[in-house]
């Protein structure tokens, strides 16, 4: 079959995405390695670094919902590019002059986790004016396609940097796939649509909570917003204490394991290919459910891992079902919220739902690591895999009604019909 041609503006949006997926995947965890190797920070600054600085950066982007709903899009992107490329080459610039310090680190992990959140609100309003509502699901599937990939292939390449170069090397990859990122989204030269309000004032304090109040007010979207924070909660706040399982209790080397969680990515492929195909003959909403409950069912296997190759097979096979069911998820649901949002309250919608999923995995985060520290990280594990179970219960139940057509939504309250006026 013929690969789906979606336009040139979205080639270049997709090109901007790729490059700073791949970035960000040769970077990945370079901010706690250089705390370690750099700083010889301990535990509990690694923990903080981990959970604070996404925390602090989500208090950032609270305003930045309506400050990006009501300006064109593509300076959003390129600004939010160029911020995340300044942020992390202060970095690199004072290791160079023995200047870096654990603060440092802290700002900068808050400055790129706001940046972030601004930059995907602004990318998803901009995706639906670029892209015909039946293209969504095409679009978001090769996103998160490329996500996966990135995440294979640059963190063993980013290890690699790091053991020949230094430590900051990656930061560097990372900063400047940012610039490149910038680049390509000023190649797009299309003209934007104007914003709805094009006056200077300032954004009102009831604004803030418009997406928010427009996600709750919609039972589709509120079921499958508590049930994300709560999944990607439990999820992300295994990784430090199955890290701390693997590498200091069960004496896997590092290369063990760093492949027990760079193959399974490639799963990634799969389940984003298979996202057209499946809601095309299942339908959204089933998808939504059946594989929503899916995507769950395994976390508790990491409580089982066992030293030697059984406990790597073990770690591979749990990531890979996990990462296949999260992959082909992910963009039917990125699809059914741009489709039941009007263009109107995009970017403060998922401005929303992007805060309070930081805001979700640093507070269980946090939970799980006192947890783990009360008995111990297996045990912690076992909690997040069991407390997980339940919430396919968060689930919408009921057949959701289609989209309808954009229509105009009055600015500071809630849509009075949720799904019913509607139209990711």
């Amino acid at each position: 079959m013929a690969r789906r041609f979606l336009g040139r503006r979205f080639g270049w949006l997709w090109t901007s995405y790729a490059v700073s997926a791949y970035g960000s995947g040769v970077g990945f965890g370079a901010l706690p390695l250089i705390a370690v190797l750099v700083l010889h920070a301990g535990p509990a600054q690694v923990s903080a670094l981990s959970a604070v600085g996404p925390a602090v950066g989500a208090l950032i982007a609270l305003p930045l919902g309506p400050w990006v709903e009501f300006r064109r899009k593509r300076p959003v992107l390129i600004t939010m590019d160029l911020l995340r490329f300044a942020a992390m080459m202060t970095i690199p610039i004072a290791y160079a002059f023995g200047r870096l310090s654990f603060g440092q680190l802290l700002m900068v992990s808050a400055v790129v986790a706001a940046a972030k959140i601004a930059f995907n609100a602004a990318s998803g309003a901009y995706l639906k004016s670029i892209v015909r509502p039946e293209d969504l699901l095409v679009a978001n599937a090769r996103f998160e396609s490329t996500n996966w990939s990135s995440i294979a292939v640059g963190p063993p390449l980013g290890g690699a940097a790091i053991g020949l170069l230094s430590p900051v090397i990656t930061v560097m990859a990372d900063a400047f796939s940012y610039l490149l990122s910038a680049l390509a989204i000023i190649t797009i030269r299309d003209r934007e649509d104007p914003p709805q309000r094009t006056d200077k004032r300032r954004v009102r304090a009831g604004e803030l909570l418009d997406g928010w109040r427009y996600i709750l007010a919609h039972p589709g979207l509120r079921a499958l917003y508590l049930n994300n924070m709560v999944v990607s909660g439990l999820i992300m706040a295994t990784e430090p204490l199955l890290a701390v399982l693997l590498l200091s209790e069960l004496g896997f080397p590092p290369w063990q394991y760093g492949l027990a969680f760079a193959a399974p990515c490639l799963g990634g492929l799969i389940g984003s290919r298979l996202a057209q195909r499946v809601v095309t003959r299942y339908g959204q909403n089933r998808i939504l459910r059946t594989v929503g409950t899916l995507r769950v069912v395994w976390l508790i296997g990491l409580a089982f891992v066992q030293p030697g190759i059984t406990g790597l097979v073990t770690v591979m096979v749990v990531e890979l079902a996990i990462i296949i069911s999260m992959s082909l998820y992910t963009p039917v649901l990125a699809t059914y919220r741009l489709e039941r949002t009007p263009k109107d309250r995009v970017a403060r919608t998922l401005s929303a739902w992007s805060i309070s999923s930081s805001a979700a995995i640093a507070i269980l985060s946090a939970l799980g690591g006192l947890l783990a520290a009360a008995t111990s990280p297996r045990t912690a594990i076992a909690v997040a895999g069991l407390l997980i179970l339940a919430s396919p219960l968060l689930l919408p139940r009921r057949q959701d009604s289609p989209p309808t057509p954009d229509l105009p939504v009055p600015t500071g309250r809630a849509h009075p019909q949720g799904a019913s006026h509607e139209a990711k």
